[in-house]
C-alpha cells in the first residue's frame, strides 16, 4: 500500500522537470523572431495561461459528482475528462492526449541526441579549430537514448521517480543557467545590446508570418506539463492537495519563467538576428568549451528524466488498462534480480521507446518538431476547455462574465492563438 507523503517540494520538482526542457533551449530563437516587445509579451502570457490552467486543474483534482452526490478524486488528467465529459468524449481526448504523449517522447529523443552530438562536435572544435569539418551524424546517440530509456522505462510507476525528477529538476537548473551567463557574457563582451523591436527581417511577408509562427509554437512546448499534473496524488494531508497543489504550480510557473526570460533575452540579446535555433548546439558559444559541453550533459540527463515523467503515465494508463482485462495479471510477473519485471509491462515499455526513437530518426530536424509539438494544441483546448466549463458551470451562474463565461472565453482565445 502506497503512502502519500510528498508535499509542495516534489510536486515542484516534476513540475520544473516536466516544464523546463527542450523548448526553452529554442527560446533566444523565439525572441529574436518575435522581437523585443513581443517575445517578452509571448513568455508572460503563456506563463499566466499555464498558471490558470493549473489552477482549474487542482480543482478538477476532486470532482463533485452531480449524480451521486459525492466527491470523485481524479488521480489523472485523463479520468478527470472521462468523469467530467462522459465515456466518449474520454475515449476522443485519449487519442490526442496519446498523441501528445508520443510527441514529446519524440521531441526529446531529438534534443538529447543533439546535445550528446554538440559535445563531439564542440571537443573537435577545439582541438581543429572553428572551421574544421565537424559533421557528425545524430542517430547513433538516437539509438543510445533510446537504451538508456529501455532501461530506465522499467521505473513501476510515477510514485517511484521522486528520485529521478529531483535529479532532472537540478540539471535543468544547471544547463539554464549556464546558458544565461554565456549570452550575458557574450552580451557584455559585445559592448551593446543586440536586437530590434519587429525582430528578425525577412524579405517576404509569409515568410515572417511562418516564422512567427514557429516562434510563437516553440513557446508554447515550454509549458507542457498539464499532461501529467493531476498525476501528483501522492501528497500528504494536511493541508489539502488541491492547496498544495497550487502553491506548487505558482513556483512551478514563474521559476521557469525567470530562466526563459535570462536564456530568451541574454540569448538574443548576444546574437541578434544570429541567434542560433539551439542556444546550446547552435554553436553560437565555442568557449569555454569544457562548459558547453557539462550544460550539454545536463540537457542530456534532464531529458533522461523528462521523459520518463511523460511516459510513465502512458505506462500507468496501460498498466492499469491490462490489470483491468486480464485478471492474472500478478502471476505473470518473475523475479529478475530481485525485482518483480511483468512481461507485458517490459514488452510494452521496450516497444513504446523503440516506436519514439524510430520516428525521431525519420524527422531529425529540432526546431521544426519542438515548434509543431507546440502548435498541434488543438487536441489540448478540445478536452480541457469543455471540462473545466463543465464545472464551472456547476459551480457558477451562467452569464458572459461568471467562470464559465471567462473560462470559455480564454479557451477559445487560446484555440485561435493555435491555430494561427
Amino acid at each position: 500500500m502506497f503512502v502519500d507523503e510528498g508535499n509542495e517540494w516534489t510536486a515542484f520538482a516534476h513540475i520544473i522537470t516536466g516544464v523546463i526542457g527542450s523548448g526553452v533551449l529554442s527560446l533566444s530563437w523565439s525572441v529574436a523572431q518575435l522581437g523585443w516587445v513581443a517575445g517578452p509579451v509571448s513568455l508572460v502570457l503563456f506563463a499566466l495561461v499555464t498558471l490558470l490552467n493549473a489552477s482549474l486543474l487542482s480543482t478538477l483534482h476532486i470532482y463533485p459528482d452531480p449524480n451521486n452526490g459525492v466527491d470523485i478524486i481524479n488521480h489523472s488528467y485523463l479520468q478527470a475528462v472521462h468523469n467530467i465529459l462522459g465515456s466518449l468524449n474520454g475515449r476522443i481526448c485519449s487519442l490526442l492526449v496519446y498523441f501528445n504523449l508520443v510527441k514529446l517522447g519524440v521531441v526529446y529523443t531529438i534534443t538529447s541526441a543533439i546535445s550528446i552530438r554538440a559535445i563531439e562536435q564542440s571537443n573537435c572544435y577545439h582541438e581543429h579549430g572553428r572551421e574544421a569539418p565537424c559533421e557528425y551524424g545524430i542517430k547513433t546517440y538516437m539509438i543510445l537514448f533510446g537504451i538508456v530509456q529501455i532501461i530506465v522505462s522499467q521505473i513501476p510507476n510515477f510514485r517511484s521517480t521522486k528520485w529521478l525528477s529531483i535529479i532532472a529538476a537540478s540539471m535543468s537548473f544547471t544547463y539554464s543557467l549556464i546558458g544565461s551567463g554565456l549570452g550575458l557574457a557574450q552580451t557584455i563582451g559585445n559592448g551593446k545590446i543586440k536586437g530590434s523591436i519587429g525582430g528578425v527581417p525577412t524579405d517576404e511577408p509569409i515568410q515572417k508570418v511562418w516564422l512567427v509562427a514557429q516562434a510563437i509554437g516553440d513557446i508554447a512546448f515550454s509549458y507542457p506539463f498539464h499532461l501529467i499534473f493531476l498525476k501528483f496524488s501522492t501528497l500528504k494531508s494536511p493541508p489539502p492537495e488541491e492547496v498544495t497543489m497550487k502553491k506548487a504550480s505558482r513556483i512551478a510557473v514563474f521559476t521557469p519563467l525567470f530562466f526563459y526570460f535570462c536564456c530568451g533575452g541574454f540569448g538574443y540579446a548576444a546574437f541578434g538576428n544570429s541567434t542560433p535555433g539551439n542556444i546550446l548546439t547552435g554553436f553560437g558559444f565555442y568557449e569555454p568549451y569544457w562548459l558547453v559541453d557539462f550544460a550539454n550533459a545536463c540537457v542530456f540527463l534532464h531529458l533522461v528524466g523528462g521523459y520518463q515523467i511523460f511516459s510513465q503515465t502512458l505506462y500507468g494508463i496501460v498498466d492499469r488498462w491490462y490489470a483491468e482485462k486480464y485478471l492474472e495479471y500478478g502471476p505473470t510477473s518473475n523475479q529478475i534480480l530481485g525485482m518483480s519485471l511483468n512481461h507485458f509491462r517490459f514488452s510494452f515499455r521496450v516497444s513504446y521507446v523503440v516506436l519514439t526513437t524510430s520516428i525521431a530518426m525519420i524527422f531529425p530536424y529540432f526546431n521544426e518538431v519542438v515548434a509543431f509539438s507546440g502548435s498541434v494544441n488543438f487536441g489540448r483546448w478540445l478536452c480541457t476547455s469543455r471540462s473545466r466549463c463543465t464545472l464551472c458551470e456547476m459551480e457558477s451562474h451562467h452569464g458572459p462574465l461568471s467562470g464559465s463565461g471567462f473560462v470559455s472565453s480564454l479557451s477559445f482565445a487560446c484555440l485561435y492563438l493555435y491555430l494561427h
